[in-house]
């Protein structure tokens, strides 16, 4: 009678079977959570999950600056310090003029793969802002260039005097598919010469330009967002302001040393005929203050040294 053969596995070749049946499937398991983990790395290589920091076009008040956080009462990081930001880069054709001759600024702002950038957001009236000042806070110019269609922006510039000039590009990029960045970049520019320093004026909450005596209200803080409200009276009492670019005022705020840029814009109304910002001031230090204001259809600038301890 021949050996009958048993219908049931040895136990050798069931732990075998176990073994690499466990192996297969910790493998798909692994597979599995990688596809369900995947995007949301933090480390080396793995894609971001901090925000771009955006401001639509419009009129509500703001900073141009690197948003540190996401609420109002969050940390700003002065905006310009580099030459390349969040892809893009500012790319001057000639970075030498001669002190006090007129001449003509050029420049591109190019993206990440090097190309011209040429679809850019009208915020307050303007695609592109210019502000150029001298390395010791003087000779402020809040300038609006033109673009050609290869992505050339070009602006009569005079450097008034020798030394060491900051530009800072503030645009709005406009993305294929339709969202907006802004961004502010800068570069130095050089006057050849004999360059002497201006002290930086003491601090005060008033002055006067122009015939107009110009003072304001409120006490910046390191990390907090606090109202600064202006007051600009002529011989009459308060001036009859105009709305420049699209908001009754423009204030600028640059850090002395790095010269950090902080472009912030009003509330769209007056607050009892005064023009009311909301800054954030990122760190300790003095800080120019540039306000431009527009009467009778001219701009004026009025200019303060604030100390924030």
């Amino acid at each position: 009678m021949p050996d009958q053969v048993s219908a049931a596995p040895d136990r050798s070749t069931l732990r075998l079977a176990l073994v690499v049946g466990g192996l297969v499937l910790a493998v798909l398991l692994g597979f599995g959570l990688g596809r369900m983990n995947a995007g949301t790395t933090t480390g080396a290589g793995g894609p971001s999950l901090a925000a771009q920091h955006t401001d639509p076009p419009g009129t509500a008040p703001h900073n141009h600056g690197s948003v540190v956080g996401g609420d109002q009462g969050a940390g700003v990081e002065p905006g310009g310090l580099s030459v390349s930001a969040t892809g893009y880069t500012l790319a001057p054709v000639a970075t030498e003029f001669p002190a006090g001759r007129a001449g003509q600024f050029r420049f591109q702002v190019r993206d990440a793969q090097r190309q011209p950038v040429t679809r850019f957001a009208v915020v307050h009236d303007k695609p592109m802002h210019l502000i150029v000042v001298r390395r010791d806070l003087t000779g402020y110019q809040h300038l609006h260039p033109s673009m050609a269609s290869d992505g050339t922006w070009s602006v009569p510039l005079t450097l008034d005097g020798a030394g060491v000039w900051r530009a800072y590009a503030d645009f709005t990029v406009v993305a294929d598919n339709g969202g907006q960045t802004a961004v502010t970049l800068g570069v130095d520019l050089a006057a050849p010469g004999g360059y002497q320093p201006r002290p930086l004026p003491e601090a005060a909450t008033s002055t006067r330009v122009d015939g107009f005596t110009v003072g304001y209200q409120g006490q910046a803080q390191v990390g907090a967002t606090v109202p600064l409200t202006f007051r600009i009276d002529g011989t009459g009492g308060a001036a009859p302001l105009e709305r420049y670019l699209g908001a009754y005022g423009h204030l600028v705020a640059l850090r002395e040393g790095d010269l950090g840029y902080l472009h912030v814009h009003p509330e769209p109304e007056l607050v009892d005929g005064q023009v009311r910002f909301w800054l954030t001031i990122p760190g300790p230090g003095r800080y120019r203050l540039f306000l431009d204001f527009q009467v009778s259809a001219e701009v004026h600038t009025a200019e303060f040294t604030l100390t924030v301890p």
